[in-house]
């Protein structure tokens, strides 16, 4: 018994099974990553204050913003290249890895040289060269997982990211002991990403072996070519996240950035979720196109993005009720003036949720020119109503304008790629909506019999996924029975 669980978590052997398989494996290690990092930074958030820990948060935006120059796209073409043309996968791996260290190189250095002009927060400035130094460590790291993904070996990438946030975490809480300065959590924070660096460089070894004789200087221009459209769509992204962070800075405080900031962490952790699953059907996907078979595609696009509805409604309406709550319970009392744009930023999970899917399957499709209409919309979109509406309404203001933001952007993406394949999936909510809702309600009054935030959470859970069984939901009933019915093939 014990090796059939080995081989089925551990080997590729079906498509279904090694889907849930890099499912389970990235999940799992996502999460128990970010729970890790979520603890010290709540750890952080209590002990440095609202104007402190606003001023670490700055940095952390303002440097995510300048890194995501590192990658335009390269991972993810190095993942979809690797699945298409296994016998060019040594070269382009290669030539990515010495792009990658040139493109650093020009940010470490544009960071060094403009670090103090780009910061309007004094206090910021001297954390910038710390912070640069950990998102170069990650951007070289992330490399490492695009490998792991082009050879559905998403058990290294899960062990790798729990590792590195287990050891940011151990470097936070000790070095904030020894002293709590926001200083201290940068520098520990640069320990945890730099010793991840080093495992997984050591995991993945064999891959980088002959770099050398493998680089080749004829592929830079396609790799550039081809992947900087992609990179767009990580660009829209780190603009979404952190123009309202840099924007806050410019026009109002410290705290208040340090109020959004503490908004903002869990709605981030919950993009996670969606980009697990698309990452893990995105090699599957991609063979699917190449094949030309584009039934096979649209029913995989519509079955991930029924999974991913399922749990984005109650989320996004547990979040907008419970608000209040939430922040208390994360960050205590004195985060009280996040619960608005907290909630605000909840609606988002309804808007982030499937279009990560649908910016994969445009990158499969190779129709990531798309991409470029779609981050001017962003871009342009976030910074305009940011400035519209911070200076009247703060950092309100700013969650309205994302909310805006993605509306507009996400719906012209989803119009693209109706275009590429008429994918359908509202129809697939009229079970989840009335679920939702019965399920919200219950917590709403077990709410007020008095019951604490974690008992009203487990309970409204339960209650929505029985009744979608009940129900005979047919994503949840597929979804349930994918693992089965693959460990049963596998036994």
């Amino acid at each position: 018994m014990t090796e059939k669980i080995k081989s089925f978590f551990f080997e590729n052997k079906t498509l279904r099974q090694t889907v849930v398989k890099n499912v389970f494996w990235l999940f799992s290690g996502q999460m128990i990553g970010r729970l890790l990092r979520a603890a010290v930074v709540i750890y952080a958030a209590r002990i440095l204050g609202a104007e402190e820990w606003g001023a670490f948060s700055y940095a952390l935006g303002l440097a995510a913003f300048l890194s995501i120059f590192s990658d335009i796209g390269i991972n993810a073409l190095i993942t979809k290249e690797a699945v298409q043309k296994p016998e060019l996968k040594d070269r382009y791996l290669a030539t990515a890895f010495f792009i990658k260290l040139g493109l650093l190189a020009i940010i470490v250095a544009a960071a060094a040289l403009f670090s103090e002009r780009l910061s309007a927060i004094k206090e910021a400035a001297a954390l910038m060269p710390l912070i640069i130094l950990v998102f170069a460590f990650d951007s070289l790291r992330d490399l490492g997982a695009a490998v792991a993904r082009a050879n559905e070996k998403m058990e290294l990438e899960a062990g790798i990211g729990v590792f590195t946030n287990a050891a940011i975490v151990a470097c936070g809480f000790a070095f904030l002991f020894l002293d709590g300065t926001a200083f201290a959590l940068a520098a520990a924070y640069a320990v945890g990403s730099g010793t991840g660096l080093v495992v997984a460089a050591y995991l993945l070894r064999k891959h980088f072996q002959n770099l050398r004789q493998n680089f080749d200087r004829s592929l830079i221009k396609p790799i550039m070519i081809s992947a900087w459209p992609f990179g767009l769509m990580g660009v829209m992204g780190a603009l979404m996240i952190n123009t309202d962070i840099i924007m806050l800075g410019w026009l109002r405080s410290a705290a208040e950035v340090g109020y959004y900031s503490a908004a903002q962490k869990p709605v981030q952790l919950l993009y996670v979720l969606p980009t697990l699953l698309a990452t893990s059907v995105f090699p599957a996907l991609s063979r699917f196109v190449k094949n030309g078979d584009n039934k096979a595609a649209k029913k995989t696009i519509e079955e991930s993005l029924g999974v991913v509805l399922l749990l984005a409604v109650p989320l996004a309406a547990g979040g907008v009720l419970f608000g209040n709550e939430i922040i208390n319970l994360l960050f205590g009392d004195g985060y009280a003036a996040s619960a608005a744009s907290f909630k605000l930023l909840m609606l988002t999970v309804l808007i982030v949720f499937p279009s990560s899917l649908i910016g994969n399957a445009i990158f499969a499709y190779g129709r990531q020119k798309q991409f470029l209409s779609f981050v001017a919309l962003g871009a342009g979109g976030n910074a305009l109503f940011n400035l519209l509406f911070i200076p009247s309404y703060g950092i309100e203001g700013s969650a309205a304008a994302t909310i805006i933001t993605q509306i507009i952007s996400n719906g012209y993406i989803w119009i693209k790629m109706k275009r590429i394949n008429d994918i359908r999936v509202f129809s697939r909510l009229k079970k989840i909506l009335p679920a939702s809702a019965l399920a919200l309600a219950a917590a709403f009054l077990l709410k007020q019999t008095g019951a604490g935030l974690p008992t009203i959470v487990v309970f409204a859970a339960l209650f929505y996924f029985a009744l979608l069984y009940f129900w005979k939901e047919e994503i949840l009933l597929k979804t349930a029975g994918i693992f089965s019915a693959s460990f049963k093939k596998d036994a």
